[in-house]
């Protein structure tokens, strides 16, 4: 619904930004800190940065929360925040899996709007009870698929759109690592610890952690939902107690195919999240790790290369720029543009007007429970010996 002009107010500050995990020697924390800063559209006033009450208090002093909003539990924080005058207007949760649907659920249910980590939930029932939850707030849900933020994915996504490419045919994308070639969770590496332990990822290994992403990226580029999937799971480090490789073939709605490739066992690969779609009338690539060029490839002409700023990019990818020409984005900005787009839903509803149509793009409470579907699914399918799975059934 459009909002009339008169009746709209204007939000002179920034927002109030929250925090749940993300402490002293968390990755993840330091990534969302600098996305909500760069494009000046955030304060971080508050936190739950660790259980631990001494972590948690050197931790926020770090990052200079005051000590009456550094917080232990997320639970006394939620409650306090929603309390006060100038409490937080949103959080990040930055905590690792199975930590994600009971602090978005006492957010939500404080008034206070979400962005949250993926995978959203680790179960199918936590996912479809907080997209229950968002839709009975009307609040502003935001997960942070942050891949989809680069100019170029938003560029390819408008194309596929418009019908550049034709009717889809094949999707293909794949996501290999190498950082878990060796147990490193028995060597210390807090990231590695979590991310192979059942009771903390879920159900899923490289899948959850990778295979979500390259999932997502698909679907969004593609304007396609993945109907079903063969999957083949595989843990190839003695020991370890989820995947950490992983092949599918991939059926879309409409009638085209894919394959997705996910791995964290993969030599030679830092984070080569790579995206290939072929329609009847051409072809798009795109590699994360050249995130500033998009290949099309025309049936019959040569390929072109498509860069962020230059001859064929388009309003879409500008939308998604902040540096001229020449100068790289990259993963940081792609993760701000997340954050960038969630400002935008939640300042349009604080100053009671319609949102920019370029943020409605962002990743949310829906895509959060399509991402759970497929980890079970993809779960679900390897257990039965690659049988195909309906995602729809899981």
């Amino acid at each position: 619904m459009t909002i009339e002009a008169s009746s709209t107010t204007t939000v002179s500050r920034r927002l109030r930004l929250g925090m749940v995990g993300g402490g002293r020697g968390a990755f993840i924390g330091a990534v969302h800190r600098i996305a909500a800063r760069l494009d000046d559209r955030y304060e971080l006033v508050a936190g739950a940065l660790s259980s631990d009450p001494e972590r948690a208090r050197a931790s926020a002093a770090d990052l200079h929360i005051a000590p009456d909003r550094a917080y232990s539990d997320f639970k006394a924080m939620a409650k306090a925040e929603a309390a006060r005058p100038d409490g937080i207007d949103v959080v990040a949760i930055v905590t690792p899996n199975h930590m994600h649907a009971p602090i978005a659920t006492a957010f939500l249910n404080a008034g206070i709007h979400v962005i949250c980590d993926k995978p959203m939930t680790r179960t199918v029932a936590e996912a479809e009870a907080l997209a229950t939850l968002v839709a009975d707030t009307g609040l502003i849900f935001v997960l942070t698929h942050n891949y989809s933020g680069y100019p170029m994915i938003r560029q390819a996504r408008s194309m596929v759109a418009a019908g550049e490419l034709g009717p889809i045919r094949l999707v293909q994308v794949e996501y290999p690592q190498d950082w878990l070639t060796v147990a490193a969770e028995t060597m210390g590496s807090k990231q590695a610890e979590w991310r192979t332990d059942p009771a903390r990822s879920g159900l899923a290994g490289s899948v959850g952690d990778i295979g979500s992403h390259a999932m997502q990226l698909a679907e969004y580029v593609s304007g396609l939902q993945c109907e079903a999937l063969m999957a083949d799971l595989t843990t190839f480090v003695p020991g370890r107690r989820l995947d950490d490789n992983a092949g599918m073939l991939l059926r879309f709605a409409g009638g085209a195919r894919g394959m997705l490739w996910c791995s964290q066992v993969a030599p030679g690969n830092a984070n080569a999240l790579r995206l290939r779609i072929y329609g009847e009338r051409a072809g798009l690539e795109w590699a994360q790790e050249t995130p500033n060029e998009l290949a099309l490839s025309p049936f019959g002409e040569p390929t072109r290369t498509i860069t962020r700023s230059g001859p064929g990019a388009n309003a879409v990818a500008a939308h998604a720029s902040r540096i001229p020409g020449g100068h790289p984005e990259g993963y940081l900005e792609a993760f701000a543009q997340i954050y960038a787009d969630a400002a935008e839903l939640i300042l349009a509803r604080l100053e009671r007007r319609s949102p920019d149509p370029a943020a409605l793009v962002v990743p949310t409470v829906g895509d959060g429970v399509r991402g759970v579907r497929f980890i079970n699914a993809a779960v679900a399918s390897s257990q039965a010996n690659a049988a195909w799975t309906r995602i729809a059934d899981v």
